[in-house]
């Protein structure tokens, strides 16, 4: 049995940039298991698995020679299907929310599969997530997940672990996504931001309640200064599996919402600043969601033998 995998490049329009996601556009389901093997085999920070609903509304019944790569869903036929369901696993498990790999899956359905939609829409562990294709961008509809601030005392270790002694300004934690939030003072640098060492192990080691399963380290941007970013960050999960993520879709669910209260905006544009890096353009909406746009770079196309 053979499947077919790409690798994409996610909120970025350059290869070997932005946050690479492995994706696998399935027939039907595959076990667990299977899942598991292939997402540790691929070793990526998610791979990502898209499966038809209802098979009799996926496909064209003419074959066109326009229609793009061959060895699909199925051979030669254009993808005309509008739901999916869409899983997204990292190295060690499986995990309820990932934007990287979302983006990643919609462009290749509507890039390789030629999807004739304009918007697709995920059935997910996060419910229905919706992706717009508007001329080379791809904007999700993600929900907005407000964080809450604590007690830098509370978390004292893993903020040790994290910036040393570095000085912080804010602590907030979003007990949904298990996600902890430390500002950096706005009297560093971004420099100060972008060479920290954070080692992984004794960041996994300094938090095992279980409160925690992911670190946002973010500081406000250069909005005067072009390109014009309204905050930086960046982001660590060694409980699942990644030592730092290149570019966090999920994690600007949080940021969006701390970021859009702290500058009274509701349009930001925002950088994470790991060593490849990546945009992403935020719009918080009054319906308690987030868009989230970006760019897709395809950089390899294979089968994996099972």
């Amino acid at each position: 049995m053979e499947i077919s995998v790409f690798t994409v490049d996610a909120f970025t329009n350059l290869p070997f940039k932005g946050n690479p996601a492995a994706v696998c556009p399935l027939l039907h389901e595959l076990s667990d298991d299977l899942y598991q093997k292939i997402a540790t085999e691929m070793n990526l920070a998610e791979t990502a698995f898209i499966t038809k609903i209802n098979p009799s509304d996926n496909f064209t019944t003419a074959v066109s020679d326009n229609c793009g790569v061959k060895n699909l869903f199925d051979s030669g036929m254009c993808l005309t299907g509008s739901r999916f369901r869409l899983r997204w696993f990292t190295p060690t498990n499986e995990v309820n929310l990932c934007g990287h790999a979302t983006l990643a899956s919609a462009a290749v359905l509507f890039q390789s599969k030629k999807n004739e939609n304009s918007v697709l829409v995920f059935e997910t562990r996060s419910g229905d997530l919706a992706v717009t294709q508007q001329g080379e961008r791809y904007i999700m509809d993600f929900p907005l997940n407000p964080p809450a601030q604590e007690d830098p005392n509370d978390f004292k270790d893993i903020i040790k672990a994290a910036v040393g002694n570095h000085p912080i300004q804010d602590v907030y934690l979003c007990s949904n996504t298990k996600k902890l939030m430390v500002r950096l003072a706005d009297s560093c640098d971004r420099s100060v931001l972008t060479s920290l060492k954070v080692d992984p192990v004794a960041l996994q080691s300094s938090e095992r309640s279980g409160r925690v399963k992911g670190l946002i380290l973010t500081m406000k941007g250069s909005p005067d200064c072009q390109p014009g970013y309204d905050f930086y960050s960046r982001y660590f999960s060694p409980w699942n599996g990644i030592p730092e993520d290149p570019v966090t879709g999920s994690a600007h669910t949080v940021l969006g919402s701390y970021w859009s209260k702290k500058l009274g905006k509701k349009k930001l544009l925002a950088y994470q600043c790991s060593r490849r890096g990546g945009e992403l353009e935020l719009e918080v909406r009054e319906d308690g969601r987030i868009n989230i746009a970006g760019h897709a770079v395809f950089v390899l196309q294979g089968t994996i033998t099972l």
